[in-house]
């Protein structure tokens, strides 16, 4: 674009108009024409551009503003006035709000003050009310008997040396006379140990399970070796029906076992009479019951197997035990085993211990307990026992049942049984403290013995009831009745028991650590030809007698911390 020299051009207004302003306006002025050669267009000559800048205004100026007239001035202030007041209401608004966000804020503060102090006291409170609750517990707990279990820590050391004593003796095996003519398998038959009779000292049913828990009293880690040996052991005898019904139920699942335990059944339930016939002494395993898992069983408690007169190798025997308690500890360690040495004891004696006839119609565990020399405790094992007429036929190839028999030589000298005579229902009265027996009802064992001419032998355990904590239902309600029902039934009962735990002192099925002695009694013959009822009455009276004349020889030396007064003596309930 070329300018033609001597022509005057305007300025283009700006198409965007005047920019806004606030409170005065100023009027549009020209654009401004280029003021150097920058400005011009790139493609004009040099002598375009300076004829272009001797032509245009030096600078272009705003015009004068004009003078408002009165009325535009009132009008002027007027808007001014509603700005300013409109500013004042914006700023009053922002100081309410803030105002109340700050009073919200502190009635937030305060409310959490208030909460956190609430808190505070509540735990203050919770924290009183468990302190005073531990002084209460303590208060009782030293003012109630100790609980039949691990004894505090004041004890324990005189619970080591008893025990170690009694390692020591059952390592032995040799028989000693104490100053009053009674012989044991120790030196001298020390008191039993502090041991809690009273069973309303156990934690009430109703405490919640989270305080219970807390209060459980755990085992430590470092216990010796020699205890952990001692409690598998026990843990081993008290859970072998349930590990043998077990591993019957495991081989049968697997098929390939079928034509093995098939048969096996079948001889068992039908055939299988070896519990019974009195060929048990013949085929025990006398290594078996000698092995040193029995010897830890019976250091356990520990057990001890006291003599007051020495028996007749040449006669025949029954050994009466009392009290039942809940397994018979005492019975099965003094009676089965040769823990307690009672081969030594009473040389020249095969004794059987006798149980129910069901047991052995479990698979593998009456294999169990004829090698342990146990059988049956019905009539007809009573009286093959003690007639000796049960020696085993040798096997042959056509009489199954002769396959699984053991023989061993003969036993020599005479023959023994021994029968828990209260059963499953004096189980139901084995409390802490007390002695309650079931004698009055109890007559056959007695009748055996007229007939066969054997001597009965009373045995009462000390301490055997001290092994279990046991809940006693009320006579009219249904539990008792149903224990009752499977007692007359089943031929065994339930007692609701609890005792301690493998890794606990408080809660599980093992027994309780407390010393078991096991006394043995002079024994009684009937001298008469005639077994009427009369004769059996008799027999029962004279056979009463030597129980509590047993009782108020040793109660003072193994049952000193029996309960007080009447509830602690010897009872015999029927």
């Amino acid at each position: 674009m070329s300018l033609k020299p001597g022509k005057t051009y305007a300025a283009a207004a700006d198409p965007l108009g005047p920019l806004p302003t606030k409170g005065k306006t100023y009027a549009a002025s020209a654009a401004q024409p280029p003021a150097s050669d920058s400005d011009a267009l790139p493609n004009d000559p040099p002598a375009n551009r300076d004829l272009l800048a001797s032509t245009l205004p030096a600078a272009a100026t705003p015009p004068p503003q004009r003078r408002r007239t009165r009325g535009e001035e009132e009008v002027h202030e007027v808007n001014m006035m509603d700005g300013e007041s409109e500013g004042e209401g914006e700023s009053a608004e922002r100081r309410r709000r803030r105002a109340e966000r700050e009073e919200k804020e502190e009635r937030e503060r305060a409310e959490y003050e208030k909460a956190v102090e609430e808190r505070e006291e509540r735990r203050r409170v919770r924290k009183e009310r468990k302190e005073r609750e531990k002084r209460e517990a303590e208060k009782t707990k030293k003012e109630a008997p100790l609980p039949p279990v691990e004894r505090s820590r004041k004890h324990q050391g005189a619970r080591e040396r008893v025990e170690k004593t009694t390692e020591d003796a059952v390592s032995n095996g040799v028989a000693h006379s104490d100053s009053e003519g009674a012989t044991s398998s120790s030196s001298s038959p020390p008191p039993s140990p502090k041991a809690p009779t009273k069973t309303e000292d156990a934690k009430p049913i109703t405490q919640s399970l989270v305080s219970f828990t807390h209060k459980v009293r755990w085992a430590p880690l470092d216990v010796p070796l020699p205890r952990r040996l001692q409690m598998a052991a026990v843990l081993w005898h008290t859970l072998s029906i349930s590990l043998f019904f077990g591993l019957f139920w495991f081989c049968l699942a697997v098929p390939l076992s079928w034509p093995l335990l098939v048969p096996y059944l079948i001889y068992i339930f039908f055939f299988a009479t070896s519990h019974e016939d009195g060929s048990v002494p013949y085929t025990r395993s006398n290594l078996f019951r000698s092995l040193p898992l029995w010897r830890a069983y019976a250091g356990y408690f520990p057990l001890r197997l006291h003599r007051t007169v020495p028996l007749d190798a040449s006669k025949n025997y029954i050994f009466a035990y009392h009290p039942h308690g809940i397994i018979s500890h005492g019975a099965f360690g003094s009676f089965v085993t040769e823990a307690t040495g009672f081969g030594t004891l009473f040389p020249g004696i095969a004794n059987t211990l006798l149980t129910l006839d069901s047991n052995f119609r479990i698979p593998f565990y009456r294999e169990y307990l004829l090698a342990l020399g146990m059988a049956s405790v019905s009539r007809r094992s009573c009286e093959a026992l003690l007639r000796g007429s049960g020696r085993p036929s040798p096997r042959r190839l056509w009489n199954p049942t002769t396959w699984l028999a053991r023989r061993s030589p003969a036993p020599p000298g005479g023959r023994a049984i021994t029968i828990v005579v209260g059963g499953a229902r004096e189980s139901l009265e084995a409390t802490p403290g007390t002695l309650n027996l079931v004698v009055k009802r109890r007559r056959g064992f007695l009748k055996i013995a007229m007939r066969e001419r054997a001597g009965v032998v009373p045995v009462l355990s000390f301490g055997e009831n001290e092994l279990y904590r046991q809940h006693h239902p009320r006579e009219d309600g249904w539990v008792h009745a149903a224990q009752l029902w499977a007692k007359n039934v089943l031929g065994f009962t339930l007692p609701l028991v609890h005792a301690r735990g493998v890794f606990n002192y408080d809660v599980g099925l093992l027994p309780y650590r407390a010393e078991v002695n096991t006394v043995v009694g002079r024994p009684l013959f009937w001298q008469g030809e005639e077994v009427g009822e009369k004769e059996v009455e008799a027999f029962q009276r004279r056979y009463i007698e030597e129980l509590e004349r047993m009782w108020e020889e040793w109660k003072d030396v193994f049952a000193k911390d029996r309960l007080p007064g009447e509830a602690g003596e010897m009872h015999f309930v029927e």
